[in-house]
């Protein structure tokens, strides 16, 4: 993943993934709010990257692996 000044930014993703799943398992967390289109919580649609503003289907680094591990994944358009 590339930020807007073109510097790849993955293992920060990664990152703040990871340690959002160590809190939701330590809070024991069974649902997570995300924020619709994000690259790191978006659900079922996220922005490809560009800074373009194209969407495409799927879900962003931190929802992936939140829902990997069992977590219910809600975004503000679902409340």
């Amino acid at each position: 993943m590339l930020n807007s000044s073109g510097e790849d930014v993955t293992e920060e993703f990664i990152t703040g993934a990871e340690e959002t799943l160590k809190i939701a398992k330590q809070s024991h967390i069974e649902e997570f709010i995300g924020k619709s289109k994000s690259p790191s919580c978006g659900c079922g649609q996220i922005y490809d990257g560009t800074f373009s503003g194209k969407l495409i289907d799927g879900d962003a680094v931190t929802t992936a692996l939140l829902k990997r591990n069992g977590i219910r994944i809600i975004t503000g358009e679902d409340l």
